[in-house]
């Protein structure tokens, strides 16, 4: 539990997310005003029991968010997740991006903790989404007076839920991620532990990243033997496609072409070194969660899939 911090009031979007949710829950415990943002009042029940106070709006209100950011000490923000846009994933990073910076600047924040994920140095291109958060980091870095800490994790361990199909239905799952690429793989819990001890302390100045790397790197394969052990299946196997081929995979699967095709570029990134060319791991921004503690979650989900 954190302990013995000053008074501070903060908002954090995304908080019926995991990341969010966590966080939430750590800055509560540490006895701070927490403002908690979702689009419905019954995500955010659990933490509204617990002390926070809800604000139920849009992300790209800008209006809505100069009024909920005002007077706060400081904000965690995301550009949350989406799986049904129709328009590029790019323009919709945009709409959130520009609204949430507005409204920081409006409302005359002055700390702010963001999601941005490694290769967000891909910026403009490289990385599909990842480098859309890499453009919001440089949009951030324009307000005048403004702190920003950009938290960078690796891959979301619970990215692996979307496989379930796959290997319910085949046995096996595949992507074009090489097989044999070392990744740190990272929980949402870590990351969101991470985010509300950069709040709790506020000492951050300019524009400055930390990195979320998880317990250690890890192959997709070994991540398959993992998974494969726990739901007992252990002679589990992650198969690579070729690009073009896993981009039709996932657009057959009913994935809209978008994000199928933001998707793509993520992967090429990573396979060509690029996406964690600055990456250095260190005892700091390693964090506790392993691959095998992970399995025990999978393995309810996939038994309840």
């Amino acid at each position: 539990m954190y302990v013995n911090y000053k008074h501070m009031k903060y908002v954090i979007t995304g908080a019926s997310g995991k990341t969010g949710k966590v966080a939430a829950e750590k800055l509560l415990e540490a006895g701070q005003e927490v403002v908690v943002v979702g689009r419905k009042a019954e995500g955010l029940q659990s933490l509204v029991e617990k002390g926070a106070s809800a604000a139920i709006g849009d992300l790209t209100d800008e209006d809505f968010l100069t009024k909920t950011f005002a007077g706060v000490d400081a904000v965690y923000a995301i550009i949350p997740p989406i799986w049904s846009i129709t328009e590029s994933w790019r323009a919709y990073q945009r709409r959130v991006g520009t609204a949430i910076t507005n409204a920081i600047e409006n409302a005359g924040v002055k700390h702010v903790v963001i999601l941005s994920s490694m290769g967000s140095q891909l910026a403009p291109f490289g990385a599909g989404p990842v480098s859309g958060l890499g453009e919001w980091e440089q949009q951030l870095q324009n307000v005048p007076g403004l702190n920003v800490l950009a938290l960078r994790p690796g891959f979301f361990m619970e990215n692996l839920y979307a496989y379930i199909p796959q290997i319910k239905g085949q046995g096996a799952f595949g992507d074009s991620l090489h097989a044999d690429l070392k990744v740190p793989f990272v929980h949402t819990k870590d990351i969101g532990e991470a985010a509300a001890k950069q709040l709790l302390a506020l000492d951050f100045k300019g524009f400055s990243r930390e990195f979320v790397s998880g317990n250690r790197d890890y192959t997709i394969q070994e991540a398959a033997k993992i998974l494969g052990e726990a739901i007992n299946l252990p002679a589990l196997q992650y198969i690579q496609y070729p690009s073009d081929a896993a981009k039709e995979g996932m657009i057959s699967a009913g994935v809209p072409a978008p994000i199928a095709e933001g998707y793509t570029e993520l992967w090429k990134g990573l396979n060509s070194g690029k996406y964690l060319a600055d990456f250095v791991r260190t005892p700091e921004n390693t964090t506790q969660t392993s691959l095998d503690d992970f399995a025990k979650e999978f393995t309810a989900v996939y038994q309840n899939s």
